[in-house]
């Protein structure tokens, strides 16, 4: 995830994030959820590129930016604000976001731009971006995990984290059926049963013999979530396959980046309409 660059431009990539297993333990009196989550990241995902300029403007390029179009408010603009907020008036900036990941797909994308933008200011200002948690919270539960980017235990929101070793250089696969899905919606019908923490074993095993609490709410907003699954589960060499997050996006790990790439290529083939992207984890 090192930044580059080029002259007065900085470029940050904002790698996907996906969820190896996700419980939802509790609703909490504030409205938020308490989780226990293993995050990991990929090498790919969106890329925020800023550069100063005559006066400040924000350009969405990339093949997701139209579902982004007319929404209004962006998690990057918040990001600048917020930061300005803190550390005093930016120069005029033109930033750009080229948006590669799907969007309301549970694999961070968001949250992952908003982490980058204020990585890209923490640079331009000389600030140390570690020190900008809170910041990053206050935009968002997942925010915070992805300002790290490295494979975390998550507790609370999401926001307590314990960087955890042994899930780097793995291959995977991420499959999205074309179907956005409300994060809101689908915690709304998380049936509120505690089924118990996360494993206290390695984070490969805890995923394995974890689960994603959201996926049922999940699949009653889309049901197609199931038949991506079932394909990726039927993939040969997959070692793990689950919904990421709220969905709709799937993930599959291989130990194999051939067995990777040959269901990148089974699935393409089987559903070309279906978003995939195959990469390893970071």
């Amino acid at each position: 995830m090192a930044p580059s660059r080029a002259a007065d431009m900085i470029v940050e990539i904002a790698p996907a994030k996906i969820n190896l297993a996700l419980h939802v333990r509790a609703r909490r009196a504030d409205g938020y959820h308490e989780i226990e989550t293993l995050f990991a990241f990929l090498r790919d995902g969106d890329v925020v590129t800023l550069v100063e300029a005559e006066r400040d403007s924000f350009a969405m390029t990339g093949p997701f930016a139209s579902a982004l179009t007319g929404e209004g408010g962006n998690l990057v603009l918040s990001a600048r604000d917020a930061f300005a907020g803190a550390f005093g008036p930016l120069p005029p900036l033109a930033i750009t976001l080229d948006k590669r990941l799907p969007v309301a797909s549970g694999i961070g994308g968001g949250s992952a731009d908003a982490a980058a933008t204020l990585r890209a200011l923490a640079r331009l200002r000389g600030v140390d971006w570690k020190e900008l948690a809170d910041i990053a919270l206050a935009l968002g539960s997942d925010v915070p995990a992805c300002l790290f980017g490295e494979a975390s235990r998550g507790g609370g929101r999401g926001e307590r984290l314990e960087p955890v070793a042994g899930l780097t250089d793995m291959p995977v696969l991420l499959v999205n059926p074309g179907v956005g899905v409300s994060t809101a919606k689908v915690f709304a019908g998380w049936d509120r049963i505690d089924r118990g923490p996360l494993e206290e074993s390695g984070p490969l095993t805890a995923a394995r013999h974890g689960r994603n609490d959201l996926e049922p709410p999940a699949l009653a907003i889309a049901p197609v979530i199931a038949e991506v699954v079932d394909l990726l589960r039927a993939q040969p060499g997959v070692t793990l396959a689950r919904m990421s997050g709220s969905g709709a996006t799937c993930f599959a790990l291989f130990a194999d980046r051939s067995d990777a790439a040959a269901a990148r290529r089974a699935i393409s083939t089987a559903r070309p309409d279906w978003w995939c992207l195959e990469s390893i984890l970071a």
